[in-house]
C-alpha cells in the first residue's frame, strides 16, 4: 500500500523543482545499478482536455504510475502534481520498512489470513491462496515493495482476466503458475493476448468490453484522486481498450470486405 502525506507534498512544491528532482532521482538509481530488470525512464503523459481540469500520469522505471491528485488548471501543473506523488512514493519505498523481510512477511502473511477465511498452517501450503502469496514474498526477499508490485501486476491482471482461474481448472498448481509467469514482465506481447481474451469473452456476452472499461475508467479516477499507485487500473484501461480498438476494427474490415463482395456480385450478374 502507498501511503501519501498532503502536508508534506504541499511543502515540497515551495522548495524544489519535483519533476527535476523525480528525474534525479531515478537517474541516480540507474547510475547504482539499482533499478529494475524492465529498467527505462520516467514517462509522463497527459490527457487530452480542452480546458481544466488537466490530468497527468508519470509512469516510473518498473512501471508504477502515479496521478496528480488535486484539480489542476493547466497541464505543467497537473505534470508537477504527478511528479509530486511519484517522489514522496518513490522516496518513501527507499525505507527500511519497505524492504521485504521475513518481519515483513510475517506481518503480511498474518494481515492477509485476518482479512481471509484462511489460517496460519495454509502460509505452508502453495496450493491455498494464503500460501501462494506467502511464497511469492518469500520469492522476492530482499527487494522492496516497488519492486515487489511490478511482479505482483501481472498476478492482479490475470486474476481479473479470468486466466488464473483458467490454469487451476487445467490442474496447473499455484506454485507452478508462479514459478511460469515470475519470469515474465507485462510488455505489449502480454497486453495483445489478454486483450483477445476480453475479445472472445465480447463474442459470448456482447458489450461486456464497454461495461469493463467504463468501471476501470471510473475506478482509475477515484484511485487518481486518492493519491494511489494507478498502474492496475491504467493498465485495465489500457487492455480494454486495445480490445475494443481491435473489435471495431475488425467489424469495420467485415463490413468492408461484405461492401465489396456485393459488388462483385453485381458486377457478376
Amino acid at each position: 500500500m502507498y501511503i501519501l502525506y498532503p502536508i508534506f507534498v504541499t511543502s515540497v512544491s515551495l522548495i524544489v523543482n519535483v519533476v527535476a528532482m523525480l528525474q534525479e532521482f531515478w537517474e541516480n538509481k540507474q547510475k547504482q545499478r539499482a533499478v529494475f530488470p524492465s529498467e527505462g525512464t520516467v514517462v509522463y503523459e497527459s490527457l487530452n482536455s480542452p480546458g481544466p481540469p488537466f490530468v497527468s500520469y508519470v509512469t516510473l522505471p518498473g512501471g508504477s504510475c502515479f496521478g496528480n491528485f488535486q484539480c489542476c488548471l493547466s497541464r505543467a501543473e497537473a505534470r508537477r502534481d504527478a511528479a509530486k506523488v511519484a517522489l514522496i512514493n518513490s522516496l518513501f519505498n527507499e525505507l527500511p520498512c519497505r524492504k521485504i523481510t521475513k518481519e515483513f512477511i510475517m506481518e503480511s502473511v498474518q494481515e492477509a489470513v485476518s482479512s481471509t477465511s484462511g489460517t496460519l498452517s495454509d502460509a505452508d501450503d502453495p496450493s491455498t491462496s494464503i500460501g501462494a502469496y506467502h511464497y511469492m514474498l518469500e520469492s522476492n526477499m530482499g527487494k522492496t515493495m516497488l519492486e515487489f508490485q511490478e511482479l505482483m501486476i501481472v498476478f492482479q491482471l490475470l486474476h481479473w482476466n479470468g486466466s488464473l482461474k483458467a490454469l487451476r481448472e487445467t490442474k496447473c498448481s499455484r506454485q507452478e503458475v508462479i514459478s511460469y509467469y515470475s519470469q515474465y514482465s507485462l510488455d505489449e506481447r502480454m497486453r495483445s493476448h489478454m486483450a483477445l481474451d476480453w475479445i472472445m469473452k465480447e463474442q459470448e456476452s456482447p458489450g461486456i468490453i464497454s461495461q469493463e472499461l467504463q468501471v476501470a475508467l471510473r475506478e482509475l479516477e477515484e484511485a487518481r484522486k486518492a493519491g494511489q499507485e494507478l498502474r492496475f487500473y491504467k493498465e485495465k484501461k489500457e487492455i480494454l481498450s486495445l480490445a475494443l480498438s481491435q473489435l471495431y476494427s475488425d467489424q469495420i474490415t467485415s463490413s468492408s470486405n461484405d461492401d465489396q463482395m456485393g459488388l462483385t456480385l453485381s458486377g457478376y450478374h
